[in-house]
């Protein structure tokens, strides 16, 4: 195995133009979610010229909105195809998933943006390293890449392997991944492990925790405020609304715990949160609101269920209505939307993650890779839990061990949103070392033996 560790090295040393060209083609195909086709289609094509078997479907809705953990966007799943690629192994080995996504959040506003959003543009740093700034560079076109070129890579250098390689480039995982991964393990495409090379380069992430989106709409009666009296101000009723909700946010972090989330950064102590993420009112200074919308997104821990937590919503935010002679008889409307999930959680001592994170800390410190030379110094990724959400969960909804890991960089999901393309391909060099042991290889051309022993 060594012998072939250092061979995929100096493959993907070799072709890292070609990867970095793959890479920008790719980010220079706007993908926001439910505009994913064009990006789709491209991976499609990369699929098939690698000789996989590749499947290319879109969501059955009536399947998908069946099952529990079904997130609808809203968006329709006609014209927005997932793509999955199979490269079969000979039998007797482990099968293993390395999924992407090709859907990208939007870049507004692009008057913060230093660089054309879907220009690709590559910059070399004052630490030398080089960096491709666009939206979805780092979130995550560039493990989507990493997943392609690494099983490039064991092609190239002659390897077959034992179980099933099966790369999933999937849509709308910004939106809830209803019609993305669930969509393909409802299809049938299922494996022995599953990696989303997600850019989660400092930990190996193994958890989240559970998201509920919400909607508080507080009504007002309107009114020209010369004549306010006369109306009833939905903002200034929402306002208490408002401070409930930051005053819950402060209990719960002092009050609620797991190890697991505070890995990264122990000194924070913070392991959820409730963000207040929109409020409406309004439309004109002159005008008295009739109506205010606060949107909010609440992650829970384990322990806790989606259920007992909408009941929760619902009592504190009836509690403060009652202290309002308006909205006791003009009653707020709470509202579920978009995002829903209970905490995802892997056994960290399950086989799968230890072979992982043992896989990825050897190469890691292997100053001997070219692949790897950049980050030999560096400390080795943790097993962690993250704070957003992920379509690992799904994996484990079907029994199949899971876990994220991916490419460095920084501003996801903002303006100059970048990815270290060295990282990328040390990503692609972790991503077929490990496919290699997990899946298992047979004898290589030179018949030096079983290249997994």
């Amino acid at each position: 195995m060594d012998a072939l560790t250092h061979r995929l090295s100096n493959w993907l040393i070799e072709h890292a133009d070609e990867c970095v060209a793959a890479l920008a083609e790719l980010v220079r195909i706007p993908s926001l979610v439910g505009q994913e086709e064009a990006a789709q289609d491209w991976m499609a094509q990369q699929y098939r010229a690698a000789g996989l078997e590749v499947d290319v479907f879109e969501a059955d809705r009536t399947a998908a909105q069946a099952h529990p953990a079904f997130v609808d966007s809203g968006i329709p799943f006609a014209g927005r195809p997932n793509v999955v690629g199979r490269w079969r192994g000979v039998g007797g080995g482990r099968s293993l998933i390395l999924n992407g996504h090709t859907d990208v959040v939007p870049p507004e506003p692009l008057s913060a943006w230093s660089f054309d959003p879907f220009g690709a543009q590559v910059v070399i740093g004052e630490d030398g390293r080089r960096r491709m700034y666009g939206r979805g560079a780092l979130d995550m076109k560039g493990g989507l890449i990493a997943n392609l070129f690494a099983l490039r890579a064991l092609q190239a250098c002659g390897v077959r392997l034992r179980g099933d390689l099966i790369l999933e480039s999937v849509i709308e995982e910004e939106a809830g991944g209803g019609g993305g991964t669930l969509a393909c393990f409802l299809r049938g495409h299922r494996a022995d492990g599953f990696i989303a090379s997600e850019p989660h380069w400092d930990d190996i992430t193994i958890a989240h925790p559970g998201i509920l989106y919400f909607r508080i709409v507080v009504p007002g009666r309107g009114a020209h405020a010369g004549r306010a009296h006369h109306g009833v101000n939905a903002a200034v009723e929402a306002a208490p609304i408002i401070a409930m909700l930051g005053e819950w946010d402060r209990e719960r972090a002092e009050r609620l715990h797991h190890e697991l989330f505070e890995r990264l950064e122990p000194s924070a102590r913070r392991s959820c949160h409730l963000n207040v993420g929109v409020v409406r009112a309004g439309d004109w200074p002159s005008s008295v609101p009739s109506q205010a919308e606060i949107e909010v997104r609440l992650s829970f821990l384990p322990g806790e269920t989606e259920a007992g937590i909408r009941e929760e919503v619902a009592a504190r935010v009836n509690a403060v209505a009652q202290r309002s002679s308006w909205l006791r008889e003009h009653p707020p409307k709470l509202e579920f939307f978009g995002w829903h999930t209970d905490p995802w959680l892997q056994d960290e001592r399950h086989p799968f993650v230890q072979e992982f994170a043992q896989c990825v800390r050897a190469l890691r410190q292997d100053a001997t890779l070219p692949t790897m030379r950049p980050w030999a110094s560096g400390p080795p990724p943790i097993l962690a839990g993250g704070t957003a959400g992920l379509d690992t969960r799904f994996a484990g909804l079907y029994g199949v061990p899971a876990l994220a890991w991916g490419p460095k960089g920084g501003n996801m999901h903002a303006a100059d949103e970048y990815v270290d393309l060295d990282s990328v391909l040390a990503v692609a060099h972790v991503l077929a070392v490990f496919a290699a042991r997990w899946c298992g290889v047979v004898a290589d051309e030179s018949g030096t033996g079983d290249l997994a022993n």
